[in-house]
């Protein structure tokens, strides 16, 4: 049985959004994950980043970030070196699963458009899938999953900055739930990695 997993980079007042993709809020200081590992030294969570995907057994995205991922790590060169090319070997390889209402075609190969029904599709993907679901961005998916209770586990990388303005993964109305903190990794450059995981919920299975 496969667990639902999601992985966020988020500030201290709770934004996740990174960038100005149509849709999204604008922001005045997009790219601030980006900017900050770089003045900061970003090996630790890339690390961290490498381990956790190693477990991914698929995908689960909503419509903006698959689009963002299908144009990025769908065409980008599997041979690069680094993480880069370790990434988009493995996203390129495992399923992608998209919630949309608007999507009639998708072109990232072995992706697949989840029925209407998203809460009922994604407890299929936990019975059929062995391993973890990865969830990344998709915070109109996440609010669904949460208020289904199929979200298992959190890790959130938590960053020392204060935006002001973006989208936020818990926002005003978001279902009211309990988790545990499993696991806390406080890295060099001031990021707090928390994982919390729901009360009952069981690890993923065998990494693929």
């Amino acid at each position: 049985m496969g667990a639902i997993v999601v992985q966020a980079f988020l500030t201290l007042d709770g934004v996740v959004q990174s960038s100005n993709e149509e849709d999204e809020t604008p922001m005045e200081q997009p790219n601030w994950t980006l900017d900050y590992d770089a003045e900061h030294g970003g090996e630790e969570i890339n690390a961290l980043v490498r381990q956790w995907e190693t477990r991914t057994a698929a995908l689960l995205l909503g419509r903006i970030t698959y689009e963002i991922w299908a144009g990025a790590w769908g065409v980008w060169d599997e041979n690069a070196g680094g993480l880069e090319g370790e990434l988009t070997r493995r996203y390129n390889r495992v399923p992608k699963f998209v919630a949309s209402t608007t999507l009639t075609e998708l072109g990232w190969k072995d992706s697949h458009l989840l029925d209407a029904d998203v809460p009922a599709a994604a407890r299929r993907l936990k019975d059929q899938i062995d391993g973890e679901i990865r969830v990344w961005g998709s915070t109109q998916l996440i609010r669904t999953l949460a208020e289904n209770d199929l979200v298992d586990e959190y890790r959130l990388a938590l960053y020392p900055l204060v935006l002001g303005r973006g989208t936020k993964l818990f926002g005003e109305g978001f279902p009211a739930s309990t988790f545990a903190r499993v696991e806390t990794e406080p890295l060099s450059t001031g990021v707090v990695v928390n994982t919390f995981r729901r009360t009952g919920a069981a690890r993923a299975g065998a990494v693929r």
